[in-house]
């Protein structure tokens, strides 16, 4: 099964965006090749630069403040498991304590003038060659483990950040059960009534070659399963296809 995820607002679009930038980081910091450790490097700017565009260190620290006063007062609700919500609390508090702890979100990197440097000279197509930046290429011919530990380096601001918001994410995805549906003639709508949702989380099978493309607000959830054509342009099926839907809100 093949999962696609629709974020119902711009805030959860944006720790979705943030959350694929780390995947792609330490993907490609731990790759055993200087090409790796190129996008690497890319990559991390790409966070600095989200983290200059918005408050992404205020947002995390209100949605896990959010969610530690909403499982507090479950605390003498009939039911629930003490020793678990008690470790959930001590997370959230550990992941709070440690975003909370920072200044601005990398900002050793953007003190170090080699980097600052760097950073802009990438934002050129092909600035990064030889010609270009030789101090860039006299970094990627070090040793693997010296660029490794680099990166880590480098990284290592961002760790509590990611924590957080990998947090949030996971308390959100966790937030509903599976149900099983179906589209018929490739489609699929479900009428509300002024209920919202954060998160959409979509199932399909591989073997159908579909895709769904998802839309959502207070009075309607609507799905529509398309194919590529042979120039990958999205077109609409309309056979009936199973899948499987989550609705996720905290």
């Amino acid at each position: 099964m093949i999962l696609y995820e629709y974020p119902c607002n711009e805030r959860v679009r944006t720790l979705l965006r943030v959350e694929h930038l780390f995947g792609r980081l330490f993907f490609f910091a731990d790759g055993p090749d200087v090409h790796h450790h190129q996008i690497a490097l890319d990559t991390l700017f790409d966070l600095l630069e989200v983290s200059e565009r918005t408050d992404l260190r205020g947002s995390v620290l209100q949605d896990l403040e959010r969610q530690r006063v909403s499982l507090s007062s479950l605390r003498q609700h009939p039911g629930v498991d003490g020793s678990a919500l008690d470790a959930m609390l001590t997370e959230i508090q550990d992941a709070a304590a440690a975003l909370g702890a920072q200044g601005r979100i990398g900002q050793g990197l953007r003190d170090n003038e080699w980097l600052a440097s760097l950073r802009g000279r990438l934002a050129v197509p092909g600035g990064s060659s030889p010609a270009d930046i030789p101090s860039y290429y006299a970094w990627q011919i070090k040793p693997h483990e010296v660029r490794v530990n680099d990166l880590k380096q480098w990284i290592s601001p961002f760790l509590p950040l990611y924590s957080g918001l990998a947090l949030i994410l996971r308390m959100l995805r966790d937030s509903s059960d599976i149900e099983s549906l179906e589209a018929r003639q490739g489609a699929y709508q479900e009428m509300l009534t002024g209920k919202t949702y954060q998160l959409l989380r979509t199932w399909v099978d591989a073997d159908l070659g579909v895709f769904p493309e998802m839309s959502a607000n207070k009075y309607v959830i609507w799905i529509r399963f398309s194919t590529q054509d042979n120039e990958l342009k999205p077109q609409p099926v309309t056979r009936d296809i199973p899948f499987r839907l989550a609705r996720c809100n905290l």
